[in-house]
């Protein structure tokens, strides 16, 4: 599937989620399962941003991006992590005026039966985004998917609650059971943001490093040593470099050549990356 269009089913998703989590509170008057809805609003333009990035992201390098657009990826996973904050802050809002005056809870178990379906359907967006995402190798894709997992997850909490407030009448732990939801799905957003930063930061990619490594040494005959191997993601991409020692007797023909072996191997390896290789001549070792 394409990615456009699993983004563009994650907002219909959204908006069909959010409808249904809402009846629940409505019916049930939670303002547990009112936090939960509130989340489905960030849901909702969290997938917004992501297919508006999706779709520059995919844009040809240009004459002012000559690296390609893939850089807005991570802005918007930022950009979703600051609205996922948002979201508890409006949580923390409805809860604190539920926390000291409780509020009778009505059609509880229809309002949970109601918010099963929805969540049902969280989980079956999760894992098409989840398999798209590694199917194209989208950090958009797999953080909306990871999004809407933690979502699933903390529903799944909001449940387990409202039937302890149902056996033990404690109306309290309706609003306890927001807060909770509140400092999970913060602690998910300050995860977005701090991981989008380190991207964009030009953080090394470790594992893809390895797989350079594994690279050079199976070319190793062919030059004398290789120095100075560095690694950013650009989006779905990985851009390394690296520097390679040769004898200065070597034609550049022959160089042309091991630069390419190399290239060829790793494209089987891994195909996002994109190695670029300097060649040094022997002398500068001394």
């Amino acid at each position: 599937m394409k990615k456009n269009t699993a983004a563009l089913i994650a907002i219909i998703g959204g908006l069909i989620v959010f409808s249904i989590k809402f009846i629940a509170y409505y019916i049930s008057n939670s303002v547990a399962l009112l936090s939960d809805a509130l989340e489905s609003i960030v849901n909702i333009l969290a997938s917004g941003m992501m297919l508006f990035s999706i779709y520059i992201s995919e844009k040809p390098a240009d004459d002012t991006h000559k690296y390609g657009h893939q850089k807005i990826e991570d802005i918007s996973s930022a950009f979703e992590g600051i609205l996922i904050i948002a979201a508890a802050l409006l949580i923390v809002n409805a809860a604190a005026g539920r926390l000291f005056v409780s509020s009778e809870l009505l059609e509880l178990n229809l309002g949970i039966a109601i918010s099963v379906l929805a969540t049902a359907i969280n989980a079956g967006i999760s894992i098409l985004l989840t398999r798209t995402a590694k199917s194209s190798g989208s950090m958009a894709l797999e953080g909306d998917a990871k999004h809407l997992l933690s979502d699933v997850i903390s529903t799944l909490g909001i449940w387990i609650g409202l039937v302890i407030v149902q056996i033990t009448g404690w109306y309290i732990m309706d609003a306890l059971l927001a807060f909770v939801v509140a400092i999970l799905i913060t602690r998910m957003g300050l995860g977005l943001i701090l991981r989008s930063l380190k991207r964009l930061m030009d953080h090394s990619c470790i594992e893809e490093e390895k797989t350079i490594l594994s690279v050079l040494n199976q070319n190793h005959s062919e030059f004398i040593e290789f120095h100075d191997l560095k690694s950013r993601r650009q989006g779905n991409s990985v851009l390394a470099e690296v520097h390679l020692t040769v004898q200065d007797s070597m034609s550049v023909r022959m160089a042309h050549d091991i630069i390419d072996q190399i290239e060829k191997d790793l494209k089987e390896q891994a195909s996002n990356i994109q190695l670029t290789v300097h060649i040094d001549p022997e002398t500068e070792l001394q």
